[in-house]
């Protein structure tokens, strides 16, 4: 695939109702998990909402857990764990990159 379309996951360009359609969710569901800071959309100079297909992925996986009984709060804090650990894995394979840096003391 070109590098051109690369990004294509991360373009804020789909409508709350066209989201709601997709993830079958309502847009007071979405909304409240903006709220939650669960989901950031993109807001337009008029104030619409704009949503990814990576943000359809994640409101389907908050969906889930919202099934399986896991609370709001407890999501976000794993959501933030989750993100920590992929800025640490970047931060270690750049240092790696650079300076030869092996990701953990195992790695040869």
């Amino acid at each position: 695939m070109s590098a051109k379309y690369d990004n294509y996951k991360d373009k804020k360009v789909i409508s709350i109702g066209t989201m709601s359609e997709i993830t079958g969710l309502s847009e007071r569901q979405i909304r409240y998990y903006e709220e939650r800071k669960l989901i950031f959309p993109h807001r337009t100079k008029k104030g619409t909402r704009k949503y990814s297909f990576n943000d359809v992925e994640r409101l389907m996986e908050i969906a889930e857990k919202i099934e399986e009984g896991v609370q709001t709060f407890e999501i976000r804090k794993e959501m933030l764990k989750k993100d920590k650990e992929i800025r640490d894995n970047m931060i270690r394979g750049q240092l790696n990159a650079r300076f030869g840096i092996p990701k953990s003391p195992y790695d040869k």
